[in-house]
This record gives C-alpha cells, structure tokens and sequence, in this order.
C-alpha cells in the first residue's frame, strides 16, 4: 500500500509536469504567432518589482537607470536597467494620485491625476526644493500624460478621459517652464473621428481614445501616445498629422501606462501589474500605414 501511494505521487507529478510543459509549448507557440502578426517587436523584457507593480510614469534617466513613479506614491524609484532594482528612493510629497513623471536633467515633474504638477528642483540633492503649480485640467480630465520638450523649454500633456472642449477633439497642450502657465490653445488636437479610431469608437466619444501617457521621440518629433485601457500606441507629427495607430496585443501589453525613450530613440514601454507582475518592453516599430 505503502508503495501505491508512492506511485500515485509520481504519476500525478509526472502527469503535473507533462502538462506544465504542454502548456507552455501552446504559450511560445502562441507568443510566436501574435508576434508574427503584431506591428512591434520586442528587443528586451524587465520586470519590476514588488515595489512598483503600480508603476505609472517612467522617464530616462541615463543607460542604466529610468525614474519611476508608482501609482499613490509620493515618491520617485530608480530601477536599474542592468540588475532590474531599485537603488533609490526619494520621497517628494505625501501620497496621492501621482500618475506621470518628466525629467529635464535632474529636475523632475510629476503629474498628479488632478492636473496638478509637483517640480523637484534636483532629484540628486540631498536636500529636495519641491514646488507646485496647477494647469487648465482638473481631475474630471484624469490627467495620466506628461512629457518635456527640450528645445522648447516645456512640458507638454493631454487629458485621459474627456478634454477641455468636451467633444471629439483631445487636445495637446504646452505648459511653458518659464511662465508655469499652460497655453490657452493647444498645440495641435487628437481627432477622435479619425478613420483609424472606428473600430475604437465608444458611445462616449472622449472614451474611444484614452492616453494613458505621452512622449516625444527625441530625432524625429513625433508624438507617441498610448492607451492603457484599450491597448494602442498612437504617433502624431510634430504639426499634429496622424502617422500611425499600433495595436499593442494584451498577451505582452495587459496595461501599458507609461513610455519613455533614450537619447538615441529607443522606446520604452510600462504595464501595471494587471494580472501578475509589472514589465516593461523595449519595443521597435514595424512600418506601418495609416489612414486618418
């Protein structure tokens, strides 16, 4: 008898393990077709951790090292490309709805939901100078999106969920370092009636597109914006034209809520821990056309 249960043990760990396997073979057999068929491709996979499984915004630090944010925080991570840790922590502001972060040097901005951005003078100090200043948004915009334009000195964002207008345009506007006030027009507005936003079409317009986070390509211009909630990766020209929309597949993107790029263009992007652990790509872009 005592020799049956040691069977019935190996058997059903065997069994345990042939099926473990099996299925593991469907999921690379899966992954390999949805590759196949995406309009990206994915160069390098993190994961971060526990720590971060939130993450909300992410910005480049420098080859080793990104800034992040995690939803509720009042605080800014390091993680360290090379070794996927954090190696420091810097607390800026009591906890809240944080959910964006830009970086100019070692000066940083953080966004919160309501609009609100938090300056840190010097990330590095050992002593943090923190101000704040409020934008046109409030938190019926959800604001998730924040991005610094060097040569122009400023930061540049767009609402979540419904825009200032209130119809089928979101704009994108410019927030001006020196003066801390958001520009009364925008600089160019995202048409949610735009030909490759119909199969996304909402009965609520402001629903059919939802940016979750915004940056600007640092050779060409252009703006990348993406969509947490219904997973797509939109790129608009500098002058606002519509270039592309890349459907980013929920096997890889459970929810994409930040992006970032190196100096040299390399594209980042972050999810929430949705249903496991938060990752983030280094993705390259497939040539892809668009109609608008």
């Amino acid at each position: 008898m005592k020799y049956l249960a040691h069977y019935v043990i190996f058997g059903a760990l065997a069994f345990s393990g042939v099926l473990s396997y099996a299925f593991y073979k469907k999921s690379i057999a899966e992954e390999r077709e949805i590759l196949e068929n995406a309009s990206y491709n994915l160069v390098n996979t993190w994961e971060f951790p526990e720590l971060l499984y939130e993450v909300s915004g992410i910005a480049w630090v420098n080859d080793s090292t990104l800034a992040c944010i995690q939803d509720e925080e009042g605080v800014i991570y390091n993680f360290n490309l090379n070794t996927s840790e954090i190696t420091k922590d810097t607390r800026f502001a009591k906890d809240d709805d944080y959910e964006a972060i830009a970086l100019n040097g070692t000066m940083a901005f953080v966004m919160r939901s309501d609009g609100h951005i938090f300056e840190i003078a010097d990330i590095m100090a050992d002593t943090l100078v923190v101000s704040d200043f409020k934008t046109r948004f409030d938190s019926k915009n959800n604001m998730e999106s924040l991005a610094y334009q060097p040569e122009h000195d400023r930061l540049i964002t767009i609402a979540k969920d419904e825009g200032l207008d209130k119809d089928r345009y979101k704009g994108v506007y410019a927030i001006p370092l020196e003066t801390h006030e958001q520009d009364e027009q925008p600089l160019f507005a995202i048409d949610l009636k735009w030909d490759a936003f119909k199969a996304l079409e909402k009965k609520k317009i402001e629903n059919t597109f939802k940016p979750s986070d915004i940056a600007i390509h640092p050779k060409t211009g252009d703006f990348y914006i993406v969509d947490g909630t219904s997973p797509h990766l939109l790129i608009v020209s500098a002058s606002g034209s519509f270039k592309a929309l890349h459907e980013l597949n929920k096997f890889h993107f459970a929810q994409p809520e930040s992006l970032t790029f190196s100096p040299e263009g390399t594209l980042y992007i972050a999810n929430e821990a949705a249903n496991g652990v938060a990752t983030m790509f280094e993705v390259t872009l497939k040539d892809k056309e668009g109609v608008e």
